[in-house]
């Protein structure tokens, strides 16, 4: 089982760069599912799990400031350490800050192939933990297991996609977006790997899952949510995001 989830980790990570390069005006749709998709199964599932796992061990107080505590840890992460940063960031801050104009008056983009880089890079970062949130999800059932790679999976897509267009939006060439896709790939396959080597009594599993839950929380509601909404229509991102919560919550139902 969790070797095809490994495989599908590499597919959907695959299709969803491939997807951005065929069809990036489309990209918020996407974005916005992934969104609704990872928030619920922190919400529907990680939580509820480190409560249950963690009963006998901590109060739930504990845990649900252990879930916050994963939150801050992924800004600081995302934001100083892995310097994560999209390209429309960088656009807003030069246009509105610093007023870069062109000769025909009007505001253009500035883009910067290290930044691209470096987005693509703490990406695949990302994809890695993805990885080992499955291996030690597992490690609890195959129940608890299978939610989390669903949500995995549907984040990895997302991965692929935004991979693939901060290369690109940072002047950076297709044949670099598809070399850092394949990076982005083969990281929660790697992270999946590594969890066969080491084991997590249930008191380590409650605080793992706790963490991960605000690291979800954090990527869903501080990064995919503004990237799907940036300069599009938001009566649609807001349905796909809904859309996304709602059939993630359906099938954390159906499955346990």
């Amino acid at each position: 089982m969790i070797t095809l989830i490994a495989i599908g980790a590499l597919v959907a990570t695959l299709l969803g760069g491939i997807f951005a390069l065929r069809l990036r005006d489309k990209l918020h749709l996407i974005l916005g599912f992934s969104a609704g998709a990872v928030i619920a199964v922190a919400f529907f599932d990680l939580l509820p799990e480190s409560l249950d796992i963690g009963a006998g061990f901590y109060s739930n107080s504990t845990l649900l400031t252990i879930t916050a505590i994963g939150f801050i840890i992924y800004l600081v992460l995302d934001r100083v350490v892995f310097l994560h940063a999209h390209a429309h960031d960088e656009v807003d801050v030069h246009s509105s800050e610093i007023g870069m104009v062109g000769s025909d008056g009007r505001e253009h983009d500035v883009h910067h192939p290290s930044r691209g880089i470096l987005g693509a890079g703490s990406l695949s970062v990302h994809s890695f933990l993805d990885g080992i949130a499955i291996g030690l999800a597992f490690q609890v059932s195959s129940a608890v297991g299978l939610i989390v790679a669903i949500a995995v999976l549907v984040h990895d897509f997302s991965d692929g996609i935004n991979t693939v267009s901060m290369i690109l939006k940072n002047e950076g060439s297709r044949k670099q977006a598809f070399c850092w896709l394949i990076v982005d790939a083969c990281a929660p396959v790697i992270g999946i790997i590594a969890t066969l080597f080491f084991t997590v009594p249930a008191q380590g599993l409650a605080i793992i899952i706790a963490l991960f839950a605000g690291f979800f929380l954090y990527i869903g509601a501080s990064d995919l949510i503004p990237e799907s909404h940036h300069a599009h229509p938001k009566f649609l991102t807001t349905f796909m995001t809904v859309l996304g919560v709602a059939v993630l919550y359906v099938a954390i139902h159906v499955i346990q």
